[in-house]
C-alpha cells in the first residue's frame, strides 16, 4: 500500500468515523454544553435512563426490530430457496424485482407507497404497520445473504439424503436448513440492525403511541441537542454495532465452511 493510498483511506476514515467519535467522547461530558467539555460525568446516562418517553421509544424500536427481523427472516431464507433451488419458474423476474426492489428503492417512496395502501386497506398506523414495513424492505437484505451461502453450498450432501430415502421436506430440515443456520443468523442480525436504525419509512407509517427512537431523538434534536442525546446516540450506536459484528463474523464463519 503506497503513501497517497494509506493517506486516503486514513482520510476517508476519518470523515466518516470521526464525528461518531465525538458524539461517544461527548455523551460523558458534565458539561450542560454540547460543544464544551466540563470533565467526564455519567450523568447524562443517568438522566437518559429516567426519561420516561425515551425509554418507551426504545422498547417499542426494539420490539418493532425484533418481530420485522423475524419476518424478514423467514420470508428472505423462504425466497432465496426459490430463487437457488427451484430455478426458472414462470413469474421469476416479478418475483425477483417485489423482493429487491425495496433495497434499491429511495425509502422515502417506500414509506409513501405502504402509507397510502395501509390507508387504502383501512388498517390503522401502530407498531403493527412499521413491522410490516420494515419486513418489506429488510427481507431482500436477508435473500442476498442466504441465497450467497446457498451458490456456495455442496449439494452432494442434499442429493444423498435423497438417495437414501429422505423427502425434499426432510433433506429441507436436517441437511440444508443446519448448513443454512449462519447466513439465517446474519441475515436476521443484518434485518434487526435495519430495522432498529430505520427513521424514514418509519415516519410515514407510524401512529400514535408507536414513536421509535430514532423518531423520538430526530424531535429532539430539531429543539436542540442535549448531552442526553448523545447518550441515547451512543448506546444506539453501540447496540447496531454489535449487530453488525456477530453478522459480519457469521458471515465469515459461514465462508469459511463453505470453503
Amino acid at each position: 500500500m503506497t503513501a497517497v493510498t494509506r493517506t486516503a483511506l486514513t482520510l476517508g476514515l476519518a470523515f466518516l468515523y470521526a464525528p461518531i467519535a465525538v458524539l461517544v467522547a461527548y455523551s460523558f461530558n458534565a458539561s450542560n454544553l454540547v460543544t464544551v467539555w466540563g470533565g467526564f460525568s455519567l450523568r447524562w446516562y443517568a438522566a437518559l435512563f429516567s426519561d420516561a418517553p425515551l425509554i418507551a421509544s426504545a422498547l417499542v424500536s426494539l420490539e418493532v426490530a425484533i418481530l420485522a427481523s423475524l419476518i424478514a427472516t423467514i420470508l428472505g431464507t423462504l425466497a432465496a430457496l426459490a430463487f437457488e433451488r427451484h430455478g426458472r419458474f414462470r413469474g421469476r423476474a416479478l418475483f425477483t424485482g417485489l423482493v429487491y426492489g425495496p433495497m434499491v428503492m429511495p425509502e422515502v417512496m417506500i414509506g409513501l407507497s405502504l402509507l397510502l395502501t395501509f390507508i387504502g386497506i383501512g388498517l390503522d398506523r401502530g407498531i403493527a404497520t412499521i413491522v410490516i414495513a420494515h419486513a418489506t424492505f429488510c427481507t431482500g437484505f436477508v435473500a442476498v445473504v442466504v441465497s450467497a451461502r446457498l451458490r456456495g453450498m455442496d449439494r452432494t450432501l442434499e442429493e444423498a439424503a435423497a438417495d437414501l430415502g429422505a423427502g425434499p421436506w426432510r433433506v429441507l430440515a436436517t441437511i440444508t436448513l443446519p448448513l443454512l443456520a449462519p447466513a439465517i443468523l446474519a441475515g436476521g442480525l443484518l434485518a434487526f440492525t435495519l430495522s432498529l436504525d430505520d427513521l424514514v419509512i418509519a415516519s410515514f407509517v407510524s401512529g400514535p403511541g408507536a414513536t421509535t427512537l430514532p423518531m423520538r431523538l430526530y424531535s429532539q434534536v430539531r429543539l436542540g441537542v442535549n448531552p442526553e442525546i448523545n447518550a441515547a446516540s451512543t448506546l444506539l450506536v453501540g447496540l447496531i454495532t454489535l449487530a453488525v459484528l456477530a453478522a459480519s463474523w457469521l458471515t465469515a464463519r459461514r465462508g469459511g465452511a463453505g470453503g
